[in-house]
């Protein structure tokens, strides 16, 4: 798995335990916990797909010669 893929889902984890203590508080602010844990889920997506789509096309690529 990508460096970077698992640097956001450790950001979207912190970020879903804050917005849990944030409202377990009474405050409003785990609203932009939930934002940052959606961004950053995201970005794991992204670098997941890309990460893919990287082998594939060197696996491609070394079969084309």
């Amino acid at each position: 798995m990508p460096r970077l893929a698992l640097y956001a889902l450790a950001v979207c984890a912190l970020a879903v335990a804050a917005a849990v203590v944030s409202f377990a508080q009474g405050s409003w602010i785990g609203v932009v916990w939930i934002l940052l844990a959606g961004v950053s889920s995201n970005m794991a997506w992204y670098y997941l797909r890309k990460a893919k789509l990287d082998r594939a096309a060197a696996r491609e690529a070394e079969l084309m010669g």
